[in-house]
């Protein structure tokens, strides 16, 4: 595979509930890490918005920020789309391509940059390269807070990793009285860590920080990590 496709954007609609470990704690870690009050107004760029779940979160949480939703997948958009609608002219909804950089310009002035499992199909270099521009195009008070899959640095961290995601699916899967969900989540070989897709080209979590250090911000932390999962972040 190698590049995101609608039928990729379908498969995902389908199993994201157990696909993504401890999904809904992750994205409550992500609002949680926001460095703004309740009421503060701030404005909000999300880079692969999906269906909308996260910038809803965010727009729900603090009711002064509006929120620019970037997604590549047509079928996503129209779902960030609906989602958003009740939020009215605080989110738009518009295409991008991660890998282009025609879009960096959205970032000027934002507040706040968010992405949520997207960064992991950028090579290094590309990482790199954005964590720079965010940095640079961010406001003085500016954060980059990212949801993403990390790569273990170590054949049996990866394995723990492997084994805690599937573990993370079955029983999400159990809980939800839908086997079936687990069964499509190995069936689509969707555990990264078993099944390596040159699509995905997880990095290290150490080098990520080391990154957004080097990008210049000033303080890069990571929140939460689990089955080779982790929210981390720079703010300025």
């Amino acid at each position: 595979m190698s590049e995101w496709s609608e039928d990729d954007s379908s498969l995902y609609r389908e199993i994201a509930d157990v696909a993504v470990p401890r999904r809904d704690e992750m994205m409550r870690t992500v609002v949680t890490a926001v460095p703004f009050a309740v009421n503060e107004s701030f404005r909000i760029v999300e880079l692969g918005s999906g269906d909308g779940r996260l910038a809803a979160a965010l727009l729900e949480q603090f009711p002064q920020s509006a929120i620019t939703a970037l997604d590549g997948s047509e079928s996503m958009r129209a779902q960030s789309t609906a989602r958003l609608a009740p939020f009215r002219e605080r989110a738009r909804v518009r295409a991008f391509e991660i890998a282009s950089l025609d879009w960096w310009d959205v970032m000027f002035g934002a507040d706040l940059v968010v992405s949520s499992l997207c960064l992991h199909h950028l090579n290094d270099a590309k990482k790199q390269y954005l964590y720079k521009a965010a940095a640079d195009r961010l406001s003085p008070r500016g954060a980059l807070l990212i949801a993403d899959l990390v790569a273990p640095m170590h054949a049996s961290a990866r394995r723990a990793a492997a084994d805690e995601w599937d573990a993370s699916a079955s029983a999400r899967a159990n809980a939800l009285g839908r086997p079936e969900l687990y069964e499509r989540f190995i069936a689509s070989e969707w555990n990264h860590f078993r099944f390596p897709d040159e699509m995905d080209r997880p990095s290290a979590l150490f080098h990520h920080l080391v990154w957004l250090k080097h990008a210049g911000f000033a303080a890069v932390e990571c929140y939460w990590a689990f089955a080779g999962h982790a929210v981390f972040g720079g703010l300025k």
